[in-house]
Protein backbone atom coordinates (compact mmCIF):
# COMPACT_ATOMS: atom_id res chain seq x y z
CA UNK A 1 0.00 0.00 0.00
CA UNK A 2 1.47 3.12 -1.06
CA UNK A 3 1.71 5.95 1.76
CA UNK A 4 0.39 9.77 0.90
CA UNK A 5 3.56 11.23 2.19
CA UNK A 6 4.13 15.20 1.63
CA UNK A 7 7.99 16.81 2.70
CA UNK A 8 8.85 19.98 3.20
CA UNK A 9 10.59 21.20 0.15
CA UNK A 10 14.02 20.06 -0.56
CA UNK A 11 16.26 21.88 -3.15
CA UNK A 12 17.33 18.43 -4.31
CA UNK A 13 14.34 18.35 -6.47
CA UNK A 14 15.75 20.87 -8.88
CA UNK A 15 19.04 18.76 -9.31
CA UNK A 16 16.54 15.77 -9.97
CA UNK A 17 14.72 17.17 -12.20
CA UNK A 18 17.81 18.68 -14.07
CA UNK A 19 19.10 14.92 -14.21
CA UNK A 20 16.34 13.34 -15.69
CA UNK A 21 15.41 15.95 -18.14
CA UNK A 22 18.92 15.59 -19.41
CA UNK A 23 18.13 11.56 -19.90
CA UNK A 24 14.76 12.73 -21.53
CA UNK A 25 15.80 15.31 -24.19
CA UNK A 26 18.15 12.08 -25.18
CA UNK A 27 15.33 9.77 -25.80
CA UNK A 28 13.19 12.70 -27.42
CA UNK A 29 15.98 14.44 -29.38
CA UNK A 30 14.84 16.18 -32.40
CA UNK A 31 10.82 16.03 -31.29
CA UNK A 32 11.67 17.61 -28.35
CA UNK A 33 10.12 21.33 -28.25
CA UNK A 34 10.93 22.24 -24.54
CA UNK A 35 11.07 20.46 -21.56
CA UNK A 36 9.53 21.79 -17.79
CA UNK A 37 9.95 20.76 -14.45
CA UNK A 38 6.04 20.94 -13.29
CA UNK A 39 4.23 19.94 -10.05
CA UNK A 40 4.57 20.97 -6.05
CA UNK A 41 8.39 19.92 -6.45
CA UNK A 42 8.71 23.04 -9.14
CA UNK A 43 7.79 25.61 -6.93
CA UNK A 44 10.95 27.00 -4.34
CA UNK A 45 9.45 26.23 -0.48
CA UNK A 46 6.17 24.50 -1.34
CA UNK A 47 6.08 21.12 0.25
CA UNK A 48 4.73 17.99 -1.82
CA UNK A 49 5.21 14.37 -2.49
CA UNK A 50 9.03 13.44 -3.45
CA UNK A 51 7.66 13.04 -7.03
CA UNK A 52 9.31 15.02 -9.95
CA UNK A 53 6.88 15.92 -12.25
CA UNK A 54 8.14 16.54 -16.03
CA UNK A 55 6.17 17.73 -19.06
CA UNK A 56 8.24 17.27 -22.25
CA UNK A 57 6.55 19.40 -25.13
CA UNK A 58 6.85 17.30 -28.60
CA UNK A 59 5.93 18.09 -32.34
CA UNK A 60 4.41 14.88 -32.94
CA UNK A 61 2.41 13.46 -29.77
CA UNK A 62 2.56 9.62 -31.87
CA UNK A 63 5.85 9.83 -32.66
CA UNK A 64 6.22 9.30 -28.62
CA UNK A 65 4.43 5.87 -29.27
CA UNK A 66 7.68 4.64 -30.80
CA UNK A 67 9.88 5.57 -27.87
CA UNK A 68 8.56 3.75 -25.31
CA UNK A 69 11.11 0.77 -25.46
CA UNK A 70 13.50 3.88 -24.74
CA UNK A 71 11.48 4.87 -21.60
CA UNK A 72 11.35 1.37 -20.78
CA UNK A 73 15.00 1.37 -20.70
CA UNK A 74 15.30 4.15 -18.12
CA UNK A 75 12.98 2.50 -15.85
CA UNK A 76 9.80 4.46 -16.74
CA UNK A 77 5.96 2.40 -16.55
CA UNK A 78 3.96 3.49 -20.24
CA UNK A 79 -0.04 4.51 -18.95
CA UNK A 80 -1.05 5.98 -22.47
CA UNK A 81 -3.21 8.78 -21.55
CA UNK A 82 -4.11 7.76 -18.21
CA UNK A 83 -7.35 9.95 -18.54
CA UNK A 84 -5.80 12.57 -20.04
CA UNK A 85 -6.80 12.51 -23.84
CA UNK A 86 -3.74 13.99 -25.96
CA UNK A 87 -1.14 12.82 -23.32
CA UNK A 88 1.27 10.66 -23.15
CA UNK A 89 1.96 9.61 -19.51
CA UNK A 90 5.13 7.80 -17.93
CA UNK A 91 5.46 6.84 -14.38
CA UNK A 92 9.57 5.72 -13.02
CA UNK A 93 9.61 3.72 -9.32
CA UNK A 94 6.73 1.75 -9.12
CA UNK A 95 4.82 2.08 -5.73
CA UNK A 96 8.07 4.23 -4.38
CA UNK A 97 7.44 6.69 -7.31
CA UNK A 98 10.05 9.11 -8.04
CA UNK A 99 9.39 10.98 -11.93
CA UNK A 100 5.83 11.25 -13.90
CA UNK A 101 6.58 12.44 -17.49
CA UNK A 102 3.54 14.18 -18.97
CA UNK A 103 3.92 14.48 -22.64
CA UNK A 104 1.84 16.69 -24.48
CA UNK A 105 2.15 18.12 -28.17
CA UNK A 106 3.09 21.81 -29.31
CA UNK A 107 0.08 23.70 -29.16
CA UNK A 108 -1.66 21.65 -25.90
CA UNK A 109 -3.61 23.41 -23.96
CA UNK A 110 -2.28 21.57 -20.68
CA UNK A 111 0.71 22.63 -21.72
CA UNK A 112 -0.55 26.55 -20.10
CA UNK A 113 -2.15 25.34 -17.87
CA UNK A 114 0.24 23.43 -15.82
CA UNK A 115 2.91 26.44 -16.44
CA UNK A 116 -0.16 28.86 -15.30
CA UNK A 117 -0.33 26.68 -12.17
CA UNK A 118 3.39 26.88 -11.39
CA UNK A 119 4.21 30.28 -11.91
CA UNK A 120 1.57 31.10 -10.05
CA UNK A 121 2.84 29.41 -6.60
CA UNK A 122 6.00 30.65 -7.18
CA UNK A 123 5.28 34.14 -7.79
CA UNK A 124 1.93 33.95 -4.80
CA UNK A 125 3.83 32.96 -1.93
CA UNK A 126 0.04 33.48 0.18
CA UNK A 127 -1.47 30.96 -2.07
CA UNK A 128 1.47 28.33 -1.90
CA UNK A 129 1.17 28.66 1.53
CA UNK A 130 -2.74 27.92 1.87
CA UNK A 131 -1.70 24.77 -1.05
CA UNK A 132 0.74 23.70 1.16
CA UNK A 133 -1.55 23.68 4.21
CA UNK A 134 -4.25 21.71 2.55
CA UNK A 135 -1.63 19.49 1.56
CA UNK A 136 -0.40 18.62 5.05
CA UNK A 137 -4.26 18.11 6.17
CA UNK A 138 -4.99 16.04 3.81
CA UNK A 139 -1.36 13.62 4.09
CA UNK A 140 -2.65 13.55 7.64
CA UNK A 141 -6.23 12.35 7.07
CA UNK A 142 -5.49 10.40 4.72
CA UNK A 143 -2.05 8.10 4.58
CA UNK A 144 -2.93 5.27 2.82
CA UNK A 145 -5.68 6.70 0.74
CA UNK A 146 -4.38 8.46 -1.74
CA UNK A 147 -7.29 8.81 -3.61
CA UNK A 148 -9.16 10.81 -1.29
CA UNK A 149 -5.72 12.60 -1.37
CA UNK A 150 -6.23 13.57 -4.51
CA UNK A 151 -10.12 14.16 -4.78
CA UNK A 152 -9.36 16.78 -1.24
CA UNK A 153 -7.34 18.68 -3.07
CA UNK A 154 -9.63 18.49 -6.61
CA UNK A 155 -11.96 21.87 -6.04
CA UNK A 156 -8.92 23.98 -4.65
CA UNK A 157 -6.88 23.20 -7.31
CA UNK A 158 -9.43 24.03 -10.18
CA UNK A 159 -10.42 27.29 -8.43
CA UNK A 160 -6.71 27.94 -8.01
CA UNK A 161 -5.94 26.72 -11.73
CA UNK A 162 -8.83 29.29 -12.92
CA UNK A 163 -7.03 32.10 -11.09
CA UNK A 164 -3.74 31.19 -12.32
CA UNK A 165 -4.66 31.11 -16.14
CA UNK A 166 -6.09 34.47 -15.80
CA UNK A 167 -2.84 35.60 -14.32
CA UNK A 168 -0.97 33.72 -16.70
CA UNK A 169 -2.89 34.99 -19.72
CA UNK A 170 -2.64 38.93 -18.80
CA UNK A 171 1.42 38.59 -18.63
CA UNK A 172 2.18 36.88 -21.80
CA UNK A 173 4.92 34.73 -20.00
CA UNK A 174 3.91 31.60 -22.12
CA UNK A 175 6.89 31.18 -24.76
CA UNK A 176 5.36 31.39 -28.54
CA UNK A 177 6.88 28.29 -29.81
CA UNK A 178 4.52 26.12 -27.41
CA UNK A 179 1.18 27.76 -28.50
CA UNK A 180 1.34 28.18 -31.95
Amino acid sequence: MRRVIVEPYDSIWQHLYIEEARKLRDVFKDQLVAIHHIGSTAVPGLAAKPVIDIMPVVKDLASVDDLTDCLTALGYTVHGENGIPGRRYFQKGGDNRTHHVHVYQKGDANIVRHLAFRDYLRTFRGEMERYQALKFELAQRYPFDIASYIEGKNIFVLVMEQKALSWYNNHSLLPKELIS
